[in-house]
């Protein structure tokens, strides 16, 4: 089995994924990790495109089959190796609508917030007046929704850690570099202490990164992942095709 990934929030769910899995009890086959190297371009190489036509990090290749998207890595994962982290029966769709949550509105707007408050410091303030508003207040108005779920619940799908947690965390984790404050919603605040608490977030977060750095990045990781970010989000650099 073979990771193909990088320290992005969608690089991590797959890490945190497979290292809850083994604190779960499971015997996981040998699993190499590849770092990709996404400010050099290695998800546009030939190699990349062949494993996951969509260009983006991760991959997850088992075998002969080669798996793109977070989301369903998270649910190939729990259905291959099952633990309560993707249950069985009714709760199972309680997991996997909060999951496809994650990947269809807190992704997407927690990504674009984060891009233009980090990484478009060439762009004319005035023109990213609109699109951070917008995307601050559906961040934050998704925060909310995230909030309510959480009341009276230590994870968001009741008792235990599913790979509902695993998709959201990573999103939530870094409020500060993205600049939504979730600190007046403290059912979020709280959930993302414990779930940061567990070991095998705490090793699925290392990847690739120090450990001294996974909490709080050195001035110089700061950087690097702004310079990184405003490489990606260049329109000049965008791509209309592979």
């Amino acid at each position: 089995m073979q990771l193909w990934t990088a320290a992005t929030p969608n690089g991590w769910k797959v890490n945190i994924m497979l290292e809850e899995l083994i604190e779960a009890g499971v015997c996981l086959p040998e699993v190499e990790v590849r770092s990709i190297n996404l400010s050099k371009g290695e998800q546009f190489t030939d190699e990349f495109t062949a494993a996951n036509p969509n260009q983006k990090i991760p991959v997850l290749i088992d075998g002969e089959r080669a798996i793109m998207e977070s989301g369903a890595i998270l649910q190939y994962l729990g259905e291959k190796f099952p633990t309560s982290l993707l249950p069985t029966g009714e709760r199972r769709y309680d997991v996997l609508q909060w999951t496809w949550w994650q990947a269809a509105n807190v992704g997407p707007v927690f990504g674009n917030k984060l891009s233009y408050t980090r990484y478009m410091p060439d762009v004319d303030p005035l023109q990213k007046e609109h699109p951070l508003e917008r995307f601050g207040k559906e961040a934050l108005r998704l925060a909310a929704v995230l909030n309510k779920r959480l009341e009276g619940r230590n994870y968001v799908c009741g008792d235990n850690l599913t790979i509902a947690d695993i998709a959201i965390y990573p999103w939530l984790r870094g409020w500060k570099w993205s600049k939504v404050d979730i600190t007046n919603l403290p059912n979020i605040v709280n959930w993302i202490k414990r779930v940061r608490a567990r070991p095998g977030v705490e090793r699925g977060l290392a990847y690739g990164v120090p450990k001294g750095e996974i909490d709080q990045w050195s001035e110089a990781r700061k950087a690097q992942y702004a310079k990184s970010g405003a490489s990606i989000a260049d329109n000049n650099k965008l791509r209309t095709d592979l």
